[in-house]
């Protein structure tokens, strides 16, 4: 069975009769390895839209348009134009060649997807065709009202599938000996994996991935029809087929991802604002807790232009703002500011005085940080004619309540998604070493039987090979500093960029420690422990950051050093805590990993075996 993307199930009710009929078809006949795209844009700013993309490793790549023309009301063809009823329409198969040259040449731009031999030097390094179906149309009808020596200049026979050629009377050969007639050449060879990654990065930018994610909302490609491209890389990063099939189906109500870190949770959540900016004319809400996640993807709103369409706030930021906004007064709450500004904005919500239903869309990630009583005040704020919302959350990195598991159901805080939540276990940010070490260290510490059995989802590395994690023991924190500064400028000199560093830390004193040693040297670096500080963040700053430890969720770089990681905050009873705060550290790294201490505890013999069953 081919994998269609979008889901069936998830496109059906926007598909016309012709396109859910072959749908069906193209799914059931053809084999598993290959994939079907239904109704999504190639090309930048002339975007068009072929019927279905078809990839097939054997076969090479198909584009279909498809007709649910009735052969009575077509008149006057000519190559370039049809008059069907009253209506002037391109000719289908001229509409779906020119959409097919669009498709290969952006694919000719990369060198890995042409030949080299000099017979064939420059062209597609596979097949490619296009062909049009007619739903409504059989072939006798077809030769009666265009005769077939005609036909060859105006809808051409070997490019026309007609109805009677699919039904379901044919046979799952027959069909695909249909579709396989459609390319005019065959290759011994097939397309490789690599190369088709390397099709799927080209055709759709909006799956790409960046090592920092950083540039994920960049336009400095251009319209692919005006022979302009931008360049491919020689090692590219897209989302696996299941993260894109997701992406792509998560359809219309309130939706649920439960991923372990780096399963590509954030990157779904902004291909999910794209798409929702496009559709809606309200504005989308995007809520966490963390400041400096907050402030990363504000920046990359911006880069994209959807400011003004897509608000993003951590939690309480945005209570803050609801307050100031409807003139609430905060001052007849008990707590400190944050907690006043939130009963406030709760309250007011009951009385009327703050408005329901005010975002076309509400987006939540790291979920898991969020009070039962926020998630029932935020998911009022939804647009019941939209009723879109997307809640997403790992367990695992539940850094800020006592619980790991989220304690409550979703449908108690108004999160209506049974039967919509999906699971991603499939780590793509971080190499197998670092995962696995990361892993093993959690392993022990973490209930897997917490919360029906999803407390701590064992994660399944995707990534590349990489190096061992860096693990070291130091007398104190001043030789523990002082090695770190040396890895950072080795780190440099071997060309990584200071913003691809980061310094995390557990405490806040250990990160003052740590400003006035760095202030001593030449590497540039910013310090993120007030409020301040990380609502100023920016991930295009060419400075190396230093965060506490909790406020590195959800942001990545290349190299990470986790400082003084041996200690305990609490009284040391139970370590789940210090592991959860640990295990978000050691995954923001995606290639390089250092993990210092100099205190010995049950924490550091924990790290130590860890690192040293690494084989077992």
């Amino acid at each position: 069975m081919a994998e269609l993307i979008p889901t069936l199930n998830s496109c059906t009710e926007k598909m016309r009769s012709g396109e859910r009929r072959l749908a069906k078809r193209l799914e059931a006949s053809l084999d598993n390895d290959c994939l079907c795209w239904y109704d999504i844009p190639v090309g930048q700013q002339q975007r068009r839209y072929p019927d279905f993309i078809i990839l097939n490793p054997e076969r090479g790549l198909l584009l279909l348009e498809v007709k649910d023309w009735r052969i009575e009301h077509l008149h006057n063809v000519n190559k370039a134009y049809v008059e069907y009823g009253h209506i002037t329409k391109v000719n289908p198969i001229e509409q779906v060649r020119q959409c097919s040259y669009v498709v290969i040449n952006q694919l000719k731009t990369d060198k890995q997807l042409i030949q080299q031999d000099d017979r064939y030097k420059g062209s597609l390094c596979m097949p490619y065709g296009y062909g049009v179906f007619f739903s409504h149309i059989t072939r006798k009808q077809l030769n009666n009202a265009i005769p077939i020596d005609e036909q060859a200049n105006l809808l051409p026979p070997h490019l026309i599938i007609c109805s009677d050629e699919i039904t379901d009377a044919v046979s799952h050969e027959s069909f695909n000996q249909a579709l396989w007639a459609l390319f005019p050449y065959q290759f011994k060879t097939t397309i490789t994996s690599v190369q088709r990654d390397r099709i799927r990065w080209h055709l759709f930018p909006e799956i790409r991935i960046t090592h920092t994610q950083a540039d994920f909302f960049q336009t400095d490609e251009t319209d692919v029809g005006r022979g302009s491209y931008q360049s491919a890389p020689d090692i590219i990063r897209i989302m696996d087929i299941q993260q894109e099939l997701l992406s792509r189906s998560l359809g219309e109500g309130h939706r649920v991802i439960h991923g372990v870190a780096g399963s590509g949770k954030t990157l779904i959540l902004l291909y999910r604002c794209l798409y929702l900016a496009e559709v809606l004319t309200t504005p989308i809400l995007v809520l966490c807790y963390n400041m400096t996640l907050a402030a990363r993807l504000k920046c990359q709103m911006a880069e994209r232009g959807l400011e003004n369409r897509v608000q993003v706030f951590h939690f309480h930021g945005w209570c803050k703002d609801q307050c100031q906004q409807y003139h609430v007064n905060v001052d007849a709450f008990e707590g400190n500011p944050w907690e006043q500004h939130v009963e406030a904005v709760i309250d007011a919500v009951k009385e009327g005085k703050i408005p329901k239903e005010q975002y076309g869309a509400l987006l939540i990630d790291e979920g898991h940080d969020f009070d039962s009583a926020w998630l029932a005040l935020v998911t009022q704020m939804v647009d019941t004619k939209t009723n879109a919302l997307l809640f997403m959350y790992d367990d695992a990195q539940s850094i800020y309540r006592k619980r790991g598991a989220l304690g409550f159901s979703l449908a108690s805080v108004g999160i209506q998604a049974q039967g919509r939540t999906s699971v991603l276990r499939l780590n793509y940010r971080n190499t197998k070493e670092i995962l696995a070490f990361s892993y093993r260290f959690a392993q022990q510490h973490f209930d897997s039987r917490d919360d029906m059995h999803t407390a701590f989802m064992p994660p399944e590395a995707a990534g590349m090979q990489g190096v061992a994690p860096e693990l070291k023991s130091f007398e104190s924190l001043s030789k523990e500093v002082s090695y770190l500064i040396s890895w950072i400028k080795r780190e440099h000199s071997e060309g990584i960029c200071w913003r691809d560093m980061a310094i995390l830390c557990p405490s806040n004193s250990v990160g003052k420690y740590l400003e006035k040693a760095l202030a001593d040297t030449d590497i540039p670096h910013s310090h993120f422990f007030t409020a301040y500080d990380k609502k100023r963040y920016n991930p295009s700053d060419d400075n190396v950051s230093i965060f506490p430890l909790p406020s590195s969720k959800g942001l990545e770089f290349h190299s990470v050093a986790v400082i003084d990681s041996s200690h305990i905050l609490n009284d040391g009873h139970d370590l789940a805590d210090e592991a959860r705060r640990l295990y978000v550290g050691f995954t923001r790294a995606t290639q390089h990993l250092l993990v210092t201490w100099h205190q010995n505890n049950a924490l550091s013999i924990s790290l130590e075996n860890s690192f040293n069953h690494r084989g077992s």
